[in-house]
């Protein structure tokens, strides 16, 4: 190995790609533990074998053959992941009981933008890059074949040229153009209502900004728990969903409504903290805390909510809080 490509080599020279990798893993498999995993390998795979990389390509695209390989791999004897939108038609509003959870490994799962987005850079490469991690995008993604999933990522999310995409798949150029294809046909196939929500994948309407005003809105109608208010904030035909459970309800009115008759479900008096950093999954998100008949408040969710054309258009309730809010560096509970 040249001095050269042994600097590049080194591992604070790796660690400078781990942002982006795990921006790549974790669009590959919809779950940001398993994007730790995978980097993780990749960054020991890819020292391990240091002594060998001759410099050919660069440390970037060897580190991204490297981590396709690896999620290739860990998608080969799994289900895809989804959200509760996949798994079957909406649910009554009056239901009380949510059912059982399912496994944490079957949903897509929430990752902070801060880990896996660029600081900076162009605005309309940013504003790629935080569409392509929503929550509607991530979950369709996952009705593609994981070759094509890679193609799709590296070509139009990376921006990759097709001859380096084909080098890191280890095929040809036209196999590329067309997983590219199939990829787009596919997606395009995909309700979206089955793929994640009211909107598409574009969530915000492709700028990528969301009014501070609305989101002040809806934070002070949420806990003040002024349904007339919420209402006004959602689209007609938002969307709302609760994993690890099933349950899900689809339209504005539906959707007030199972947040007022179900008395086991109210969060009348919760407290709402914004996560770290403000935006998860390229999306506003909240931590939110109900009140706790022993005193304080206790964590009940981390609520991820989308925003098309001004108005909320999902939003979704991660409740599965003993593994997520520790993960988000949020409290155990609020005094």
């Amino acid at each position: 190995m040249s001095p050269t490509a042994s600097a590049e080599v080194s591992p604070d020279k790796l660690e400078e790609y781990r942002k982006e990798l795990t921006g790549y893993c974790y669009r590959m498999l919809g779950s940001g533990s398993e994007a730790d995993d995978a980097v993780q390998e990749t960054m020991l795979r890819a020292w391990r074998a240091a002594d060998g990389f001759e410099g050919r390509s660069s440390v970037r695209s060897w580190l991204y053959r490297i981590a396709t390989n690896i999620c290739l791999d860990m998608l080969r004897s799994r289900q895809r992941r989804a959200l509760p939108m996949d798994l079957g038609p909406a649910s009554p509003p009056v239901e009380v009981l949510l059912g059982d959870p399912h496994p944490a490994d079957i949903w897509v799962s929430p990752i902070a933008d801060s880990r896996i987005l660029p600081e900076h850079g162009d605005p309309a490469d940013i504003a790629v890059a935080r569409d392509s991690v929503r929550l509607a995008f991530v979950t369709a993604m996952q009705h593609l074949p994981a070759r094509q999933r890679a193609a799709l990522i590296l070509c139009e999310v990376l921006k990759m040229p097709a001859t380096e995409a084909a080098a890191t798949l280890d095929t040809s150029v036209p196999a590329v153009n067309s997983a590219l294809q199939r990829a787009r046909a596919t997606l395009a196939s995909v309700d979206s209502e089955a793929s994640g929500g009211s909107g598409g994948s574009g969530g915000s309407g492709g700028s990528g900004v969301v009014d501070a005003g609305l989101l002040d809105q809806f934070v002070d109608a949420f806990q003040r728990y002024d349904m007339s208010a919420l209402v006004n904030l959602l689209h007609d035909d938002a969307v709302m969903s609760m994993p690890p459970y099933s349950f899900w309800v689809s339209g504005s009115s539906d959707i007030v409504r199972f947040m007022v008759e179900p008395k086991p479900m109210r969060c009348a008096g919760s407290v709402l903290l914004p996560v770290p950093g403000g935006t998860v999954n390229g999306a506003p998100a909240w931590a939110q805390y109900k009140p706790d008949p022993a005193g304080g408040y206790r964590p009940w969710a981390l609520q991820v909510h989308e925003v098309r054309d001004g108005r909320f258009s999902r939003l979704t309730f991660f409740l599965d809080t003993e593994r997520i809010f520790p993960e988000f560096g949020l409290p155990a509970r609020l005094g």
